[in-house]
């Protein structure tokens, strides 16, 4: 709005100059000094005249008919962009800050089907040829507060924009919302569009999809290139959030398509390779592209949906997903997983707990059904003297902190080496073989708070009450000392 200012105050002053103008020369204009003042005045006359005609020229479109606007646009649109609209209200024209139509309430079709409504579409076009509309370019389509419903049969309807011919005409949409739904009609995900442009970038030869979105709550920036001739599509994904960045390359030159994913997180490099059809996505993770001492391998069924995921590592490093800034303890304080349609199952094996040595023969099972997330029949072992099991888990979130309630059955297998390790008084050492307890841990304040402890089958309220509260120091040692020593207290009320 500021370069209008003056520019409209350059018009204000050439119209009060032509009007002096015709002032001081009106009364004395007659047939004889006409052409005098023509003449003199010729060049600020010109000016007028063609600026009369410019601005008449970029107001012929308000004399077109509505049919034929719509009509000609609509054939433009489906031509240029495989845009399939609908328009049930009036185009409007304007020329301001350049030549473009707008009109409001649009349908957007996908092989005949609705899947989209547009509240507001704007089309910028060449301010070329406007003696005759049938030859008009249009340079720029931008959609804004749109609701775009997708689904299994549609689901790659902005992956296939990119096969569109950009060279000459930009898409943008802002401000809408992309619904992801099953074959039920029920929704899935919900992906808010902040800004996304679509052009041809002249230099790589390449169509461009550039789109800063929002997903559960987590902002990502996301850029799509797609080599038509080559048929190879590459994508670069950054979620400052969790501090991941994700480089994907897909050939799709065949039906069974296959690709391969960087990744850095944190800073620390893995390597995904896949393949995929409509139905399904199959990968194998990596972290070294030679000998590597951490593999997952999955697959995410569309149809119905459901995704499992199996991995199996040397060295599990828990403080990489639960601890604060880890990327499952920030994603489930999001809620992202707690949609009722997501069905997904995550089973890890490792040989040891990194920093945790004496925990070893790991079987981490996560699983996230109907809204619920649990750690049930996850199992570990301390040395080989005590088997742990979860069951009967929640993970859940709480004034902002993530907690996991559950219950723990430990099955002791070699009672005389715990003793020796707690360093258990011998007149205290009595048989133990089955201790059963409930438990809730807050990941962000590292407390572990215990319950309905029993013991062989008994319940002793003096031990409930000393387990109740174990705050988790950060130094290894200190909570050595500290489980050893809180340990013992409760022993002694179990020996009487």
């Amino acid at each position: 709005m500021q370069k209008t200012k003056p520019f409209a105050k350059k018009l204000n002053n050439i119209n009060n100059y032509i009007n002096s103008l015709l002032e001081k020369n009106l009364n004395r204009l007659k047939f004889n000094n006409l052409k005098n003042v023509v003449t003199n005045n010729k060049i600020v006359l010109t000016f007028v005249a063609v600026f009369i005609l410019f601005i008449s020229y970029l107001l012929l479109p308000i004399f077109y008919k509505q049919s034929d606007i719509s009509t000609e646009l609509q054939y433009k649109l489906n031509e240029r962009l495989n845009l399939d609209l609908n328009f049930s209200e009036n185009f409007k024209y304007n020329f301001f800050p350049r030549p473009h139509f707008t009109t409001k309430n649009s349908i957007l079709l996908d092989n005949k089907f609705k899947i989209s409504n547009i509240d507001n579409l704007i089309i910028y076009v060449s301010s070329k040829n406007f003696f005759s509309f049938k030859n008009i370019k249009i340079k720029e389509v931008v959609i804004k507060n749109a609701n775009f419903n997708l689904n299994k049969k549609n689901y790659n309807f902005f992956l296939k924009l990119l096969s569109n011919n950009f060279s000459d005409t930009d898409l943008k949409i802002k401000n809408s919302n992309i619904y992801f739904k099953n074959s039920n009609d029920e929704v899935l995900v919900i992906n808010k569009i902040l800004k996304i442009k679509n052009y041809y970038d002249q230099k790589e030869k390449e169509n461009i999809l550039n789109a800063e979105n929002k997903i559960f709550n987590i902002f990502y920036d996301l850029k799509l290139s797609n080599d038509i001739s080559k048929k190879k599509l590459v994508s670069k994904l950054n979620l400052n959030l969790l501090k991941l960045e994700i480089e994907n390359q897909l050939n799709y030159s065949q039906e069974l398509k296959s690709g391969k994913i960087n990744l850095v997180l944190n800073n620390l490099k893995s390597f995904v390779t896949y393949k995929t059809n409509k139905n399904f996505f199959k990968f194998n993770f990596f972290n070294k592209l030679e000998n590597p001492d951490i593999q997952y391998e999955g697959t995410f069924n569309f149809n119905p949906f459901y995704s499992n995921m199996t991995g199996k590592v040397n060295s599990l490093n828990l403080s990489h997903l639960f601890n604060v800034n880890g990327i499952i303890s920030k994603s489930l304080k999001t809620e992202i997983f707690s949609n009722k349609n997501i069905d997904f199952e995550l089973y890890i094996s490792a040989d040891k707990i990194s920093y945790h040595q004496d925990f070893k023969n790991i079987i981490l099972n996560f699983r996230i059904q109907e809204g619920l997330i649990d750690a049930n029949k996850t199992k570990f072992q301390w040395k080989d003297f005590v088997d742990f099991k979860i069951l009967d888990s929640l993970f859940l979130v709480k004034n902002g902190e993530l907690i996991l309630d559950g219950k723990v059955l430990i099955d002791i297998k070699n009672l005389n080496e715990i003793y020796k390790f707690l360093l258990t008084p011998k007149n205290l050492r009595k048989d133990l073989k089955i201790v059963d307890l409930n438990f809730s841990y807050n990941f962000d304040q590292k407390l572990l708070s215990l319950r309905d402890i029993k013991m062989d089958d008994q319940y002793n309220e003096n031990i409930n009450v000393i387990l109740n509260n174990l705050i988790l120091k950060s130094n290894k040692l200190q909570n050595k000392i500290y489980i050893k020593n809180i340990l013992n207290e409760a022993i002694k009320f179990y020996a009487g």
